[in-house]
């Protein structure tokens, strides 16, 4: 889209913004004028008191700069706890939600648990924002009874070994990536550097990690083709999967398989950013003020856990996910003919559903030791196609 159409920041944001600027520029000078994308990446999004996800400005809903399926509707979490449910009934334990975002998420899926009387042992949050993280503790403390509230923890580091359900939606696509671009049968990777007049511009050098390629060397992508690659991602995949003893790791995102996520018509990759509820592609505009995002290789992630010794247990649509997972049975708690209640829930879960909104673009994919079919994979699972 046209950059000049987005909102324009206040002075106090564009101030907290030219405050990050001037971290990134004198990095990137320390460092011989150029820096890595995902450092940039990183910095703009997690550089304490300053990156997106670091600072305190509203980020989620719609005062924030995007949506997401728990900040819609609490049927997402309802749904979401029935598969969650179903694991720890096989293997007890807990559930570890990483990145749970302002608390919706743990409030809905904690309180489908109880009313389903299949409470986990314990509710972890890990949570690198410090300032969502004291978000999450004041709406979860408002919004749960004591008892369940009383389950919630919160944890700087992965444990060393966990049992039970760690679940990541949208995790994934906030991980730094490299961005990297075939030129003359080489690649290039792109980072930002500083320019004559000191300011941030992506510039190209040759790729040396031939490792980062590996995996799409072999696609005979076109000339000029760019595209990201995220080892950051998958080594979160193979951590996770080191701690697991028994469960199942669960990661709902938007991404393709590696055939569809390489495409050759895809040639300027996926990054994507999000600034009030306008998406555009320049990553450099307003760092610290808007999320930067990429689509999940999802082939990649799970070949990181079956490095690790997990099994592929599932991989669909979102809404296929649902659907297999019972979100029609729950719109049914409401009478179709309360339109005050259920006009709005049939809204909401048309969204979640839809092959035009997120119901397609967004793919539910679990990892898991020690465990048999998931119900919310036994129909239209598409992990033949990773």
């Amino acid at each position: 889209m046209n950059i000049s159409a987005l909102p324009i920041p206040d002075a106090d944001a564009i101030a907290h913004s030219v405050r990050l600027l001037a971290l990134i520029r004198k990095e990137a000078l320390d460092a011989g004028g150029w820096i890595s994308f995902p450092r940039y990446m990183e910095l703009a999004l997690y550089a304490p008191g300053l990156g997106y996800y670091s600072a305190g400005a509203q980020k989620f809903g719609e005062a924030g700069d995007f949506v997401t399926a728990p900040e819609m509707t609490p049927l997402f979490g309802q749904t979401l706890a029935r598969q969650v449910i179903e694991v720890l009934a096989q293997t007890g334990g807990s559930v570890l939600e990483l990145g749970a975002g302002r608390g919706r998420l743990a409030a809905a899926m904690l309180e489908e648990m109880q009313r389903a009387d299949a409470l986990p042992a314990q509710y972890l949050i890990m949570e690198v924002s410090a300032d969502l993280k004291e978000v999450q503790r004041q709406y979860l403390q408002s919004t749960l009874a004591p008892a369940l509230y009383e389950r919630v923890s919160w944890l700087d580091a992965l444990p060393a070994e966990f049992t039970g359900v760690v679940l990541a939606n949208e995790v994934l696509d906030a991980v730094p990536v490299h961005l990297v671009r075939r030129e003359s049968d080489h690649w290039q990777e792109i980072g930002v550097a500083v320019d004559e007049a000191e300011a941030l511009m992506l510039d190209s050098r040759p790729l040396i990690d031939a490792s980062l390629v590996s995996g799409i060397d072999e696609l005979a992508l076109p000339e000029n083709y760019q595209t990201e690659v995220s080892p950051a991602a998958q080594a979160l995949v193979a951590s996770l999967a080191q701690c697991l003893r028994e469960g199942v790791l669960l990661f709902i995102d938007y991404g393709f398989s590696r055939a569809e996520y390489y495409h050759p018509q895809r040639h300027q990759g996926t990054l994507m950013c999000h600034y009030r509820h306008h998406a555009h592609q320049d990553p450099l505009l307003y760092p610290g003020l808007q999320d930067v995002t990429a689509h999940v290789d999802f082939s990649a992630m799970a070949e990181a856990g079956l490095g690790q010794g997990l099994q592929l247990l599932g991989y669909c649509g979102q809404a296929q996910f649902l659907i297999n997972c019972g979100i029609t049975e729950l719109m049914s708690r409401v009478p179709a003919d309360d339109l005050r209640r259920y006009a709005p829930m049939a809204s909401q879960a048309q969204k979640l559903l839809s092959p035009a909104e997120m119901g397609e673009l967004f793919k539910v994919i679990a990892l898991g030791r020690g465990m048999g079919p998931l119900s919310g994979f036994v129909r239209g699972d598409r992990s033949h196609t990773l």
